[in-house]
């Protein structure tokens, strides 16, 4: 099987072995749990990676930094809790129910963001008098972002609360999807860089390249699961 075929997009999220029948489980099995966790800490480690490049962040992670230079005493990780929080409550007037998924996805991302930042060094790789650094490190992140978005997708432990407020906005007003999508994350982005969040490459290039990584991980996704068992 050639690059081209393994790297197919996927046009849903499928269902794997470790997806869990019930989304709203509080049960869910040991490697449901393991593969959504592990794909939550890649995302947010994804999302630290685009905040150490310094070249521009993702929509969410521009109001989040924004809030936190507005909050002194707040993190960027902080923030994030915070948003994910307040996007949750947002949830009662469209009648959504977060699932376990929902929760942790607050939780984790927002604590591997506070934990790592701090600590990545910085992006300095130079080819001759051009540093190529914060570019490689935010195409990093923007694939492990997709990796960990497959993974915890997959897990079918309920959405993120931003992809459960987006999908409940849409199933009340009727908006596209799409539609309903861009005016978000619009909207998000505008506010987070008028606060003082960070807009540049890095954003740019996780708009564009974010979808097509997503649905290629959720196709491999489909394709590991098709060569392995579950263990429980």
């Amino acid at each position: 099987m050639g690059l081209v075929e393994i790297l197919r997009p996927a046009k849903k999220v499928p269902t794997v072995w470790w997806s869990s029948s019930d989304p709203m489980t509080l049960r869910p099995r040991r490697s449901t749990l393991t593969i959504l966790i592990l794909g939550e800490v890649l995302f947010g480690l994804g999302d630290s990676l685009l905040i150490a490049a310094g070249i521009g962040n993702t929509p969410w992670t521009v109001l989040a930094e924004g809030i936190s230079n507005s909050v002194v005493q707040w993190t960027i990780g902080e923030a994030t809790f915070i948003v994910s929080l307040a996007v949750m409550f947002l949830w009662i007037p469209i009648k959504e129910i977060p699932g376990i998924g929902t929760i942790l996805n607050a939780i984790i991302i927002a604590l591997t963001i506070h934990v790592m930042v701090p600590i990545l060094p910085e992006p300095r790789i130079e080819i001759g008098s051009l540093n190529i650094g914060p570019l490689l490190m935010a195409s990093s992140g923007i694939i492990l972002v997709g990796i960990g978005s497959a993974m915890y997708l997959t897990s079918n432990l309920g959405p993120g609360p931003r992809d459960g407020w987006m999908t409940g906005l849409q199933r009340v007003t009727g908006v596209p999807i799409g539609r309903v999508r861009i005016t978000i994350e619009v909207s998000v982005l505008i506010v987070g860089y008028l606060l003082g969040g960070t807009v540049g490459l890095g954003t740019v290039m996780f708009a564009l390249a974010i979808g097509p990584v997503v649905a290629s991980c959720l196709a491999i996704a489909e394709r590991i699961s098709t060569k392995t068992t579950p263990t429980d």
